[in-house]
């Protein structure tokens, strides 16, 4: 029997969310919903700092602090009045500089950090992300990384995870952190997504047409929502935001990777019902979010 064989897969459903799903009360307060610390953006992808710092309250999030560069923090703020900042400074190539990471507080005052949205790899920020990580590693604060992260992490073979951490590639980023051909990895995605999990002693999200979240101990789940729509710059970083949102509400991190991406799923097909799949827009799904979490409900 194969290791993959011997792992515990499940499909997620709606019933299964429904219970991982973080609970509301009436007595509470924006502090009652958590604080996310979104570290993202670069002058050249001002849109993915935008996307994923909005889809983080748009799921239920108290507040959302960006950490980001100064040309980012002026485009976000003139776009939402909806997200607080954190201005890190900036290179002379528009992205954060290496030495920001004297800017950044200890993260144990935040609910959830999410790095890598839109981050780019030049100019410093290479040694930012790695000293960030490296600082972090023995923090129990949730930590999401995502995109231009895991790609310094490849390219600077850093292994070492910390202590609550996700790792969310695609395909090709996978292909990077494990050496393996991205052929063989889309050829069986829940095997190459848990040798990854155990490698780095971290939850991988192995994004992609059937998303596969995989844990170290063998459990993964295999989410059958979505459409083409998703195949559009933007989605993923609207998916970290939403991960970390549902995180920042007190639930683990595997929970919390499971909500995020069958509701994200979830809003490409009901906005490709008025879009069609061709015309939905990464933006476009943070504004279905509301009518992917009411078909969860069963709410008209």
């Amino acid at each position: 029997m194969s290791e993959q064989q011997q792992a515990d897969i499940q499909v997620l459903g709606k019933d299964i969310i429904l219970k991982m799903l973080p609970k509301r009360v009436q007595n509470s307060h924006k502090g009652t919903y958590g604080h996310v610390l979104n570290i993202a953006g670069s002058s050249q992808y001002q849109g993915a700092a935008f996307l994923s710092s909005l889809s983080s309250l748009k799921v239920g999030a108290g507040y959302c602090m960006l950490a980001s560069c100064s040309d980012v923090i002026n485009t976000v703020a003139s776009n939402t009045p909806d997200i607080t900042f954190l201005d890190l400074g900036q290179s002379s190539y528009g992205t954060i500089p290496k030495d920001a990471i004297k800017f950044i507080s200890a993260i144990a005052n935040y609910d959830v950090v999410s790095i890598g949205c839109g981050l780019n790899q030049i100019g410093g920020v290479d040694d930012f992300t790695i000293n960030f990580l490296k600082k972090n590693k023995s923090s129990y604060t949730p930590i999401i990384i995502d995109a231009d992260a895991i790609n310094i992490m490849a390219k600077e073979k850093m292994y070492s995870m910390p202590l609550n951490s996700i790792i969310t590639p695609h395909p090709m980023e996978l292909s990077r952190l494990m050496g393996v051909d991205i052929s063989e990895i889309q050829q069986n995605r829940a095997k190459w997504a848990w040798e990854a999990s155990k490698e780095y002693d971290s939850i991988v999200l192995l994004k992609g047409h059937e998303t596969v979240i995989a844990v170290p101990s063998g459990k993964i789940f295999i989410n059958h929502t979505g459409n083409s729509a998703l195949s559009k710059a933007g989605s993923g970083d609207v998916l970290t935001g939403m991960i970390a949102g549902f995180c920042a509400q007190g639930i683990s991190l595997e929970e919390a990777a499971c909500c995020a991406v069958y509701i994200h799923g979830i809003t490409s097909e009901i906005a490709s019902k008025s879009m069609t799949e061709y015309c939905v827009l990464a933006s476009d799904l943070i504004k279905y979010i509301p009518l992917a979490m009411k078909a969860i409900f069963n709410q008209s």
